[in-house]
């Protein structure tokens, strides 16, 4: 089995239907940390409630694809400076009431934190092709990636082994990070995803899912991008200034 991502916190998106936005937070933090060796948690509370009309509907669903393209125009801040407004988190899934979408403020929580100082951004947003091989390969080569499938009723009651299809009907769709891939003892090909229904959902927290044969949409529409250096150098600097006061 392949494992690409390094952070394994499994998040609890709450009453909000904001797995289009935890999904792409979560994998681009992880390639922070692949390729520049930072361990940062980026909010989906920005993505949530600031990107607007441009990824979607904030609780109501929002497009994967434009979570990615606001990190390389907009940058995403880190949970520090803007936590998640939903901090209750419930029993998934269908976590009753859905919570209205929170209003962008634009400032850290901590009022010595500025919030275009706290950005981190990408340098590219793009698709990868539907073809197991080249999800593979981008996962190894970058880390983990953004997929989107259809959640039917039995994937509300997976606790373990490789998820298929079998019964109940359509639910609405998901997105979330997948991390790698495998096979079973028994023959099975699977990839292997985090969820964010929080530790009491499914293998504590994570999934598998029949890999190859496009389950649920799962290979139709995978989403990623590359982290960039923008606001980095400043971080840097910073970072010196406070080591050189304490001196």
């Amino acid at each position: 089995m392949s494992n690409a991502g390094p952070n394994f916190t499994i998040e609890d998106q709450g009453h909000c239907g904001s797995c289009w936005a935890f999904g792409a937070v979560e994998a681009l933090s992880d390639r922070f940390c692949i390729h520049f060796g930072m361990n940062i948690s980026l909010s989906a509370n920005d993505l949530v409630a600031c990107c607007g009309f441009m990824c979607g509907s904030g609780c109501d669903g929002g497009y994967p694809i434009y979570a990615w393209r606001y990190f390389v125009h907009h940058g995403v801040v880190t949970e520090e400076c803007d936590p998640y407004f939903d901090d209750i988190g419930c029993s998934h899934p269908g976590c009753e009431p859905a919570y209205p979408t929170p209003k962008c403020v634009r400032k850290c929580v901590n009022k010595n934190q500025l919030w275009r100082n706290s950005k981190h951004y990408g340098v590219s947003a793009y698709r990868i092709s539907s073809d197991p091989d080249s999800i593979m390969a981008e996962i190894y080569k970058n880390g983990p990636v953004e997929v989107s499938f259809t959640v039917y009723e039995d994937f509300a009651h997976y606790k373990s082994g490789v998820y298929k299809h079998v019964t109940g009907d359509v639910m609405g769709g998901h997105a979330v990070k997948l991390i790698g891939w495998g096979t079973s003892d028994s023959g099975e090909d699977y990839w292997l995803l985090a969820n964010q229904w929080n530790r009491g959902w499914g293998d504590d927290g994570y999934f598998m899912i029949r890999r190859g044969t496009n389950e649920c949409g799962i290979e139709d529409d995978v989403v990623a991008g590359l982290p960039s250096t923008k606001n980095l150098v400043r971080e840097v600097a910073i970072a010196d200034a406070v080591e050189d006061a304490s001196v």
